[in-house]
């Protein structure tokens, strides 16, 4: 089964920048939201995560290339090169220009920064020489100029309107000369339109297009994916405030041959540029609305009373406590309008118009407190609170178990992470019962294994709920099964969340993912099934006062058809599409009775089944890496701890008696290779 390529990666390892790598995820987010996620890789997940099936774009930003060396000559550069070839692209950005070269000549005759030396990927076959001009400092804005850059339209035939010329930031990045000239495999997609201060030959060539293989490489001398909004005044640099003026006059021929840039690779190019949107108010509610008052008062002592106003002030975020009729007054109009706070303000971040990067650690979070009634409709357009507690009193009837978890919920139309605004802050957290939950319909900091980092777009089920697990429970009831039993829960509620849902093709992947067949493939399919992934489960946690605190996220694309596909397209022409609130409500009531009778009883051989009876791995064969490829198959998960429990085998594949169990948090496992490797 081959796996959509949905995934754009920027590199964030050794050698690159913070700044250059904010820049390149701000833009290509900007670009290609909601057909791809772009999310960063670090070079552990590069070197040992199976990255490529999913891969449509390998992204290295701007840096030091030498830091890019050292840490992926060899193992690294192999995997990138035959990511390539085998019909991959890559985009490297400056130092990530320098990087994909043959050859680099950096600052040659300038001891205290000449870098000279050959290359192990090659995109290009000749050499990058820079700087392209003078004056570069490592960690400085001394040597930034806004430059003009002559594009060859002829090499953009059919992408669209390309200008003729555009403005691009540049800091330190090269020419790319030799290997052009008679060589069908380059093209120059721009060239420098001023004197530079090398030999760049005859096309001074500042950005080049590659065929690799069955692949393409676009390397580039300086910075395209810089927007001016982004950029920071410098008091200290002569000139930069007329920098940052020049870049913003001509924005849109940047963005614009930029798109062009991402076509020419293959990528589907979003029409309109998507910015990211403002933050929303936070409503709590309760499905009694007396009961918000008693869950407020259990946090007195970590609210401050600042001018009449009530904060949170925890130890990630900052969280204003309002009423709903404030909201709605002209006091809180007149607030919703505030730049420098922005609660719910609809305004430029919404269109991505001048919007720049946000630190968003440094905006208050509004939560408004519903203790009368539930919240209106206008409060939350996209969410119907009425349609939620309706749904977890429904689904309560034929779960005798679940009884209080969804009672007191907080939704948000654009958080950060609903993970990340719970487990970050402790302060808050500690005050949570189990059961409270945090929705949202969109997530401009959603979070996942490792460093993953994305925007969800609406249409997609996101929720973290918390779960305060008892620490002398721990040792007969491991943490590790709380996150199979969160996957049990999301396919029975899909299954059962009408009648004529039970055939609807989910399954679950070792550890903690939700996949689907794909719906391009259809049931009726003679080869074999094909399986596309549609959400997955991060558990966080933490301890206190005898409890272990478990935060834990669920994302499932419901609604949504981009980046990947969704539950509703799933679905046959006479059901109907799914309901976000009733589907959440129906996975938090079997995640509470599953969870009560895992507490009460442990993995159970019932729950063992389930498991099983939804997963894609029943007698898969693997190879080991780890192991020297060791083959095995897979048999089940253990009980005890719940690791990847597999039997090895020998010739004709019989079993040779050995077995190996794998723990989910230090093992990959490539579905679509058939491979477990260590993670590092």
């Amino acid at each position: 089964m081959t796996p959509r390529k949905l995934n754009v990666l920027v590199y964030t390892g050794a050698g690159s920048t913070v700044e250059s790598v904010k820049h390149a995820i701000y833009s290509l987010r900007r670009l290609l939201s909601p057909n791809y996620a772009v999310i960063p890789i670090a070079e552990n997940a590069l070197l040992n995560e199976p990255w490529a099936p999913t891969c449509a774009l390998l992204v290295f930003p701007g840096g030091a290339d030498l830091g890019y060396c050292r840490a992926l000559n060899g193992q690294g550069n192999s995997i990138i090169a035959q990511y390539v070839r085998r019909g991959g692209s890559y985009l490297g950005f400056c130092a990530g220009g320098y990087y994909g070269s043959k050859r680099c000549e950096f600052e040659v005759g300038n001891k205290a920064m000449e870098v000279i030396g050959s290359r192990e990927l090659a995109f290009f076959p000749g050499t990058c020489r820079g700087g392209a001009f003078k004056g570069f400092q490592y960690q400085s804005e001394k040597g930034a100029r806004a430059i003009r850059v002559n594009v060859v339209k002829d090499a953009f035939r059919g992408a669209g309107l390309v200008p003729e010329v555009f403005t691009s930031y540049y800091n330190g990045g090269g020419v790319f000369v030799d290997s052009i000239d008679g060589n069908n495999d380059v093209e120059v997609l721009a060239s420098y339109a001023t004197d530079i201060d090398v030999d760049g030959g005859r096309d001074k060539a500042a950005l080049v297009y590659c065929k690799v293989g069955q692949g393409a490489a676009i390397l580039t001398g300086p910075h395209p994916e810089f927007a001016a909004a982004n950029l920071s005044p410098q008091h200290s640099v002569e000139g930069y405030d007329q920098l940052i003026a020049t870049l913003q006059a001509d924005d849109d021929a940047r963005t614009s041959f930029l798109k062009a840039c991402l076509a020419k690779l293959g990528l589907e190019v979003s029409q309109e540029t998507s910015g990211v949107p403002s933050l929303s108010r936070i409503h709590l509610s309760s499905i009694s609305g007396s009961d918000v008052d008693d869950l407020l008062h259990t946090w007195e002592d970590i609210i401050s009373k600042e001018d009449n106003e009530e904060y949170i002030r925890a130890e990630n975020d900052t969280f204003h406590l309002q009423k709903p009729e404030t909201i709605w007054s002209v006091t809180g109009l007149k607030e919703a309008l505030t730049p420098d706070d922005s609660p719910d303000q609809k305004s430029s971040s919404l269109s991505g118009d001048g919007a720049g990067i946000i630190d968003y650690s440094t905006i208050v979070k509004h939560i408004v407190t519903h203790q009368d009634s539930w919240p209106e409709a206008k409060a939350t357009p996209y969410f119907n609170h009425h349609a939620f507690y309706s749904s977890l009193q429904e689904y309560r009837r034929t779960e005798p178990e679940a009884e209080e978890w969804g009672d007191f919920f907080m939704y948000g139309e654009v958080v950060t992470s609903t993970n990340t605004l719970l487990e970050k802050n402790y302060k808050l957290l500690s005050k949570l019962p189990s059961g409270f939950t945090l929705a949202a319909t969109t997530q401009v900091a959603g979070r996942g294994r490792g460093n993953n980092v994305w925007v969800s777009p609406a249409g997609s089920l996101i929720m973290s709920t918390v779960i305060n697990h008892p620490a002398h429970l721990a040792p007969s009831r491991p943490i590790v099964f709380i996150q199979y039993l969160a996957a049990i829960a999301i396919v029975e509620a899909v299954k059962s969340y009408d009648k004529g849902y039970e055939e609807v093709p989910v399954k679950l992947k070792w550890p903690n993912d939700i996949y689907a067949l794909d719906p391009r493939q259809g049931s009726s399919s003679s080869s074999s099934p094909s399986y596309v992934k549609i959400g997955g489960i991060l558990s966080n946690c933490s301890y206190s006062s005898g409890s272990y605190q478990i935060v834990l996220g669920i994302g499932i694309n419901a609604t949504n058809r981009r980046p990947t596909t969704s539950l509703d397209a799933l679905l046959p022409p006479h059901l109907a599409p799914f309901r976000i609130e009733k589907l959440l409500a129906g996975i938090i009531v079997r995640l509470e009775a599953l969870y009560k009778a895992f507490a009460d009883r442990g993995f159970t051989r019932d729950m063992e089944g389930a498991y099983y009876a939804h997963w894609l791995h029943g007698r898969q064969i693997v190879n080991l890496e780890a192991q020297g490829g060791v083959r095995a198959r897979i048999v089940g998960i253990t009980r005890d701890w719940g690791m990847l429990k597999v039997e090895e085998l020998g010739s004709g594949d019989r079993p040779t008696g050995k077995m190996w169990a794998l723990q989910s948090d230090e093992n990959s496992f490539d579905f679509f290779r058939g491979l477990v490797k260590r993670k590092i």
